[in-house]
């Protein structure tokens, strides 16, 4: 069974969107797929979260599993303590994962890679599983990039890569310059780019998309030398 976190640089990264597609392509593979989503914040009781997105966009073929949910658009330490809920710990994240019988686990995190998941100061970073690091393309993205890929390499934890989780149609400098930049800054490789508004299509575009965006390492068909040397316009994904 492999087993991966899905974190990012921030909030509103792409994090559903990119963990969707590696679903959707190792579904189509023949693998049984299991997402799980340890904390969902911002979401009231029985409305639809992160995981109803991944289960619309791979069209109902992986298995979800949601261990926290707190209303409150918080990180679920803050959002715990203030709802009164039990706080989620490590322990149970562990005791989930021991439970679930899949050939792929993504565990999708909230915000970044060191949002606290109780008061003790527990993180996704304290589950010993190699991580895929998604981050915007904007300006001021190497800096985040960079933090999360040190606090990994302090704690002895595997970058996979990284995936641009929602590049514009129209890119500007910076965003045209990050793709090559963020390999650079964060010594893990640029691992696909998806573009932005894409977890609003139907799951057969999605999976096409996915299959163009996403690095062959994740079951896709994307060449990042190709893309990022491409005029400065946009990178088309080759599909």
């Amino acid at each position: 069974m492999r087993t991966m976190i899905v974190t990012g640089t921030g909030t509103g990264v792409g994090k559903t969107v990119v963990t969707a597609a590696v679903a959707a392509l190792a579904a189509t593979a023949g693998e049984r797929v299991v997402v799980v989503k340890p904390a969902q914040t911002g979401i009231a009781p029985g409305e639809p979260g992160d995981l109803a997105d991944v289960e619309r966009l791979t069209a109902g073929r992986v298995t979800t599993l949601e261990l926290a949910r707190y209303p409150e658009p918080l990180a679920p330490a803050t959002a715990a303590r203030r709802s009164g809920l039990p706080p989620l710990r490590i322990v149970d994240v562990e005791r989930a994962l021991a439970g679930v019988t899949a050939d792929l686990v993504l565990v999708e995190g909230a915000g970044g890679l060191l949002v606290r998941l109780n008061d003790d100061g527990e993180t996704l970073a304290d589950l010993d599983l190699p991580v895929l690091l998604v981050a915007t393309a904007g300006l001021g993205v190497l800096n985040s990039a960079a933090l999360t890929a040190e606090a990994l390499a302090t704690r002895r934890r595997e970058l996979l890569g990284t995936v641009v989780g929602a590049y514009p149609a129209g890119p500007d400098l910076a965003e045209r310059t990050n793709l090559d930049d963020l390999p650079r800054v964060t010594g893990a490789p640029l691992l696909g780019v998806l573009p932005a508004d894409l977890g609003g299509t139907d799951p057969g575009a999605f999976e096409t998309a996915a299959r163009c965006g996403l690095h062959p390492v994740l079951g896709g068909r994307w060449d990042a030398t190709a893309t990022v040397r491409q005029t400065p316009d946009r990178p088309t994904p080759r599909g």
